[in-house]
C-alpha cells in the first residue's frame, strides 16, 4: 500500500498543523481524519466492499462501501469525491452526498498499529448497477449488495460478525438507522 501524507489532529479533532505519513500516524497513535461513504439502494440494500488481501489493517473483511484517509491539505468534500472515484470508479457530485456526522474511532488493529480516526460519514444513493463499478484492486477485492436486515443479523451473530471490520456497535447502529430513515 502506498503511504500518504495526512494532517494530524488533536484529541478534539482540531488540526495541530503537523503533517505526517499515514504509517507514522498509525505507529504513533496520532489522531487524523478519514471519510466513510455508505452507498444504499432505495429497496434497502447496502453496498459493501471486501478489503484487499494485502491491506495492513483488516484484510479480507467486509467493510463500508468506500473509505479512505483525508490527504494533507485536502478538504473533506474533495477527499470523499476522490475516494469514491478511486475505489469504485464512480464520478459523483457533492449534491449526491449527505453528511450525517463525525465519529471518533480508537482502535488497535495490530500490535504495531494504533488507528485513532475521526470518521466523516456520508450517505449516498447508489444509482448505478454493481456491474458498472470499477474496483481499485489495491484496496477492494470484491463488492456486494446486502440488505440492511441481513447485515444487522450478521453483526449481531458471533460467528458471522468476524467477517466484518470491527467498527463499534454504536457506529454501525448510527449509520444503519440513518440509512433506514431515508427509506421510510
Amino acid at each position: 500500500m502506498a503511504d500518504e501524507l495526512i494532517d494530524i489532529l488533536n484529541r478534539d479533532g482540531k488540526p495541530t498543523g503537523e503533517v505526517r505519513l499515514k504509517s507514522e500516524a498509525h505507529r504513533l497513535g496520532l489522531y487524523h481524519a478519514s471519510v466513510h461513504i455508505w452507498f444504499y439502494t432505495l429497496n434497502g440494500n447496502i453496498l459493501l466492499q471486501k478489503r484487499a488481501t494485502d491491506k495492513d489493517t483488516f484484510p479480507n473483511l467486509w467493510d463500508i462501501s468506500v473509505a479512505g484517509h483525508i490527504g494533507a491539505g485536502e478538504t473533506v468534500e474533495n477527499s470523499v469525491l476522490r475516494e469514491i472515484e478511486e475505489e469504485i470508479g464512480v464520478s459523483t457530485s457533492k449534491k449526491n452526498l449527505n453528511f450525517i456526522g463525525m465519529y471518533l474511532s480508537e482502535k488497535q488493529p495490530t500490535p504495531e498499529i494504533f488507528d485513532n480516526e475521526f470518521h466523516y460519514i456520508f450517505l449516498s444513493e447508489l444509482k448505478v448497477s454493481t456491474e458498472e463499478l470499477i474496483l481499485q484492486k489495491e484496496e477492494v477485492s470484491e463488492i456486494k449488495l446486502m440488505s440492511i436486515k441481513l447485515l444487522t443479523d450478521h453483526l449481531h451473530n458471533i460467528d458471522t460478525k468476524k467477517n466484518y471490520v470491527p467498527h463499534d456497535t454504536q457506529y454501525y447502529d448510527f449509520v444503519l438507522k440513518e440509512i433506514t430513515n431515508r427509506l421510510t
